[in-house]
This record gives C-alpha cells, sequence and structure tokens, in this order.
C-alpha cells in the first residue's frame, strides 16, 4: 500500500511540475530568432458554396507551413449569407463590421467571400494560395511589436482568464496608440448544412472566433501589461479553446503585433479525486 502511495504522488508531482514548466516556458522572453506572428482573417460564410476551399485553406496555414512566419489564424463567419437559406451557427454582425470597415479602407465598394485580410494590410480571395504566399512575404518585412500570453486558465467553466503584455510601442511606428484586442477561438468546428448552397455538405472550421474584443490600449514609448477575463459559451470544450492577443492600429488599421495560445484547465489536489486535463501542445490526456 504504501509503494502504491509513493507511485501515486510522484505521478501526481510529475503532472505538477510538468504543468509549472509548460507555464514558465511560455513566460519566458522571446529571442531573436523567433518567428514573426502573421495575424490572417478569413471572412466566410456556411451559406457560400465558394467558402469551403477557403477554409480548408485557413486549416492547412494553421499548421505552420511558412518559414519564418507564425500564422495566427482567425475564421469570422459574416452574416449576411444567413438569410439565404440556412443561418450559419457561428455566424456574427460583428464580423459582417469588420469585415465592411475593412472594405471601407482598402476602397472596396462591397464585400465578399471569401475573403482573407492579412495583417490588416492586404486583402484577396480566401482560397487563392498564391495571392496569400505573396501576402506573407510582404508581411514578414513588417516590423511587430512583442505580444505575449500568460498565465491563461478557464474559470467557472465560462470565463477565461489570461495576463497580455507587450513590448513599447517605438518612435519608428509614427503612431500614438494601438489597439490591444484579445480573442477566444474554437480550434475546431463542424456542422451539418442541411439548406443553402451547401446543403448537404459537413463542413469543417479552424479558429473560429466566439469572442473579439477590445481590452485596452497600448501608448507611444510604453508597454501594456494587463490580467483580462474574457466570456465564453459555458457549453465549451476547454480542450477546444485557444486565446490570441493582437495590436492592430486605430480605425482598424494594420496588424502590428500578435500571438497564439492554447487554453487549458489548472491541475488542483485537495483530497482524493480524479480530473482529466489536457496539457497544451500534448495529445495526452492525463487522470489523477
Amino acid at each position: 500500500m504504501n509503494a502504491i502511495k509513493v507511485l501515486l504522488f510522484s505521478a501526481i508531482a510529475m503532472i505538477s511540475v510538468t504543468a509549472w514548466v509548460l507555464t514558465h516556458a511560455s513566460e519566458a522572453p522571446r529571442s531573436s530568432d523567433v518567428p514573426i506572428p502573421i495575424l490572417v482573417e478569413l471572412f466566410t460564410s456556411e451559406g457560400c458554396s465558394s467558402c469551403p476551399p477557403a477554409d480548408a485553406l485557413l486549416s492547412r496555414l494553421d499548421r505552420q507551413p511558412v518559414a519564418g512566419a507564425e500564422l495566427v489564424v482567425l475564421s469570422e463567419h459574416v452574416d449576411y449569407w444567413n438569410h439565404l437559406g440556412w443561418k450559419d451557427p457561428y455566424s456574427s454582425h460583428f464580423f459582417s463590421d469588420r469585415q465592411s470597415a475593412y472594405a471601407e479602407r482598402f476602397g472596396s465598394l462591397s464585400v465578399y467571400t471569401p475573403q482573407v485580410v492579412v495583417d490588416g494590410a492586404n486583402e484577396f480571395v480566401g482560397s487563392n494560395s498564391g495571392s496569400a504566399n505573396g501576402a506573407f512575404v510582404q508581411a514578414l518585412r513588417a516590423p511587430k511589436i512583442p505580444v505575449h500570453l500568460s498565465s491563461i486558465s478557464l474559470e467557472r467553466t465560462n470565463i477565461v482568464r489570461a495576463h497580455v503584455e507587450t513590448g513599447p510601442l517605438p518612435d519608428s511606428f509614427d503612431l500614438g496608440e494601438v489597439e490591444v484586442y484579445a480573442v477566444i477561438a474554437l480550434n475546431h468546428a463542424e456542422s451539418r448544412v442541411s439548406n443553402g448552397e451547401n446543403g448537404g455538405r459537413t463542413l469543417a472550421h479552424t479558429a473560429v472566433v466566439k469572442n473579439f474584443t477590445k481590452v485596452g490600449t497600448l501608448r507611444k514609448d510604453q508597454s501594456f501589461a494587463q490580467d483580462v477575463l474574457l466570456k465564453v459559451d459555458a457549453r465549451a470544450d476547454a480542450n477546444n479553446l485557444r486565446l490570441i492577443a493582437l495590436l492592430q492600429e486605430p480605425g482598424q488599421g494594420r496588424v502590428v503585433g500578435a500571438t497564439v495560445e492554447l487554453v487549458w484547465v489548472r491541475i488542483s489536489w485537495s483530497g482524493m479525486f480524479s480530473e482529466e486535463v489536457r496539457v497544451p501542445g500534448c495529445p495526452i490526456r492525463y487522470r489523477i
């Protein structure tokens, strides 16, 4: 019995140490050889028959195929297709407005799906991989401000807590301030579409945005550090969430910094209980 107790508490200690190492390793300062973050926003809809190839391309980009880059992808489902036979369950008018603001900045007369916007600076048809490669080459040359997420946890089943921290906004950016956003997205989502242009198809999506919130402002020659609390659907699976932080010029201009981390449930121990835990970046589930 004593041997069993020793093994049990050794396993608990190993898991706790592993969680501590992963958390504090992510809190280490970024080195100069860290990939350059590039924000990739896909405006899409389950009611649009041209969108599934763009959804598939975003999924491939999420697997980080671009050397020297960290692609931070977002799937933003617009609502203006909802009246054509199928209401996209992931759609929001917020994303339609966000896309319209980009269209105004780019001098476009109308919006369309699928559309990709890279770093708030380039736009193209969302399924065009050639245009994506060209935009990434340009984005890799642009200077970025470091952004860091730490102390991420899911609390009370529907609150994500995190600490957002950035480097200073330098004079070279020629900006008085930039806006700081925190975004919660589903790693993966699926729908069986019964009507509309994609009727009869099962559609898969990556990084589906559920909460897009401005959490503060980074001002010239200053850094930003703040704890944030973000609501998420109480039915959301903690194993299927990611948290993104990004820096964007006011007026929905260029994106000058971004990062992404998985959300995970903290381990605690008080007496005899069993808790299933997913460690970020590791497919193994630990039961203690």
